[in-house]
């Protein structure tokens, strides 16, 4: 059983077959942080009907589609993004992964094609939990622990990420991969 000590910064939160909550069936959740105090994080793998430009007074001329990151303050707007070289102001999450920067410059950025779609994902909402609440659902086996690069993150498709990060885990992991959603099926 994976150990609550290895959630930290960046890890990945790869959600067991049969967790039982529907926020986060089959979810896979990036976390941006965790602590005594409490932890959060962001869906990956979940995505909306809506684009950014839905959601904002401004017109975004690239189409971008916004995730839900989780059932907590759905009314807010956040991003991770790729280019601490373009976007000032983000706070690193992992090796190449930033949370937040200067919002007015990332859609000045993407208006003018300098940030790109495959650079940035958007969420809204967020995923969160009390001071020692994810350690004991970890210790309940309810979270799989594990990590990723920013290429894999970036370039893997929402509805493929969960089955993905598991078979490139191996082992055990890989043959999770394939349980269906319902057990009924199988």
């Amino acid at each position: 059983m994976p150990s609550a000590a290895k959630v930290s910064k960046g890890s990945l939160l790869i959600a067991k077959p049969f967790l039982g909550d529907p926020n986060f069936e089959r979810g896979v959740i990036l976390m941006c942080e965790h602590n005594e105090q409490g932890s959060f994080g962001f869906v990956l793998n979940q995505t909306t009907d809506l684009f950014l430009g839905d959601v904002l007074d401004e017109t975004i001329y690239q189409d971008i589609t916004l995730h839900l990151g989780g059932p907590v303050e759905k009314n807010t707007l956040h991003f991770i993004h790729r280019r601490p070289d373009l976007v000032a102001g983000g706070t690193e999450i992992m090796k190449d992964v930033y949370w937040g920067g200067d919002f007015e410059n990332v859609k000045t950025l993407l208006n003018l094609n300098t940030l790109k779609q495959e650079d940035v994902m958007f969420f809204i909402g967020y995923s969160g939990w009390s001071g020692g609440q994810l350690d004991e659902e970890i210790k309940q086996d309810s979270w799989i622990v594990s990590s990723t690069n920013s290429d894999f993150l970036f370039s893997t498709p929402a509805g493929n990420f969960w089955r993905e990060i598991l078979r490139n885990m191996g082992g055990e992991y890989r043959s999770i991969a394939h349980y269906p959603i319902d057990p009924r099926l199988n």
